[in-house]
């Protein structure tokens, strides 16, 4: 997890589109919102059967008040989950379409009762919700459901197709604005995001993003018997390159190293720039020789990587590994952890740089190994 893969996510947003998965604050507002829009749907439709000369007589009217309380039963899920899952949420919207039909084939005098405005609702749920192969078949739904209700007030085929391209045409273009927006509303709270959690110079995660991933990989870490390791990387007289080729050369060998890392790391790993020339590497490691062995693939790239003006760096490593425990909070053992790293790479500086140093006695000064492989004593 290097936070490259993150400039392009207002590309790679969900193939649903679906806004409403999950259980945070606001998908519990967005199912309990609709929720309360369908019972009162139900409740402004319900009138109808108190109002003489609406509904037709007969089974029609027991039809039209179960069609009411369906709408009633759709409600439940949402408010005792508080989510919708994505087929779900096409169910409905699909649903809402049938049930204008229902509503429709029970009113005495569709043209006046049961305008096709009714498909107002489902339309915009749909485009919220819904991701673009789902809103192009609703689109289909729609015009379905317009000439459905149609229909019956039209004797003329012209007209009634004319007004079926009408209503349908205009709530389909009113959605698939909707939808417009809030792809773009996406992108924008995607970049704003990215903002937040990336490095803008080499595009890797920034200390924020490290801290929050913390909990996350020390419930994993309990959760598989896994050790974390923090890996401290600090460029090597980087600010000698600085000085005598400025800092634009700088910049692109902080670029080329981060690429380079990137490629060196393991897809669980979080890579992150903490300021300056440094950088942690974050990640779940079975025993000490795993460590070892990805600090030195990590010393390794950044040793092998070079611009295009020739300018090459090589890195301090230092190492450090722990034991999750429930007994205090991941991102205050996340920086302990990482102070261990950041005295061992310190050490590896003074032992004469390009190198690995594991520094497994908490808050010791003196590490009681140098390079790889790390000892078993490594894990504290």
């Amino acid at each position: 997890m290097t936070g490259r893969w993150q400039r392009d996510l207002d590309r790679g947003l969900p193939s649903s589109g679906l806004v409403a998965v999950g259980r945070g604050p606001e998908h519990r507002v967005a199912a309990l919102t609709l929720a309360t829009m369908l019972v009162l749907g139900a409740l402004m439709g319900g009138v109808n059967l108190f109002v003489d000369g609406v509904l037709r007589d007969g089974a029609w009217r027991w039809v039209y008040a179960a069609t009411m309380g369906l709408l009633v039963v759709m409600a439940a899920p949402l408010v005792v989950r508080q989510r919708a899952g994505r087929w779900h949420m096409f169910g409905l919207v699909l649903l809402g379409d049938l049930i204008y039909v229902v509503v429709v084939l029970c009113i005495d005098d569709p043209q006046l009762y049961a305008t096709p405005l009714m498909l107002l609702f489902p339309s915009l749920v749909a485009a919220w919700f819904l991701g673009p192969w789902e809103l192009g078949i609703n689109f289909v739904a729609t015009a379905a459901a317009c000439l459905v209700g149609l229909w019956p007030s039209h004797s003329d085929p012209v007209g009634l197709v004319v007004q079926v391209g009408v209503s349908a045409g205009m709530l389909n273009f009113m959605s698939l604005a909707v939808f417009v927006l809030r792809r773009r509303v996406q992108r924008l709270l995607v970049a704003t995001e990215n903002l937040t959690r990336l490095d803008p110079l080499t595009g890797l995660f920034n200390r924020r993003f490290l801290v929050e991933q913390a909990p996350r990989v020390w419930r994993q870490a309990r959760r598989d018997g896994s050790r974390v390791a923090a890996l401290v990387l600090d460029l090597d007289h980087f600010k000698r390159l600085n000085d005598a080729h400025g800092h634009a050369a700088g910049d692109a060998v902080l670029q080329q190293v981060a690429g380079a890392l990137s490629a060196a790391v393991r897809p669980s790993d979080i890579l992150a720039r903490t300021g300056g020339e440094e950088l942690v590497v974050l990640g779940l490691v079975s025993d000490p020789d795993e460590a070892a062995h990805l600090a030195e693939r990590l010393r390794t790239a950044v040793s092998g990587s070079r611009t295009d003006d020739g300018h090459a760096v090589t890195a301090s490593i230092g190492v450090a590994l722990t034991r999750p425990s429930d007994a205090e909070s991941p991102t205050d053992e996340l920086w302990r952890l990482v102070d261990r790293a950041d005295a061992a790479m310190y050490e590896a500086k003074q032992q004469g740089r390009d190198r690995i140093v594991a520094l497994w006695v908490p808050r010791a000064r003196s590490p009681l190994t140098d390079g790889v492989p790390l000892p078993a004593a490594l894990d504290a």
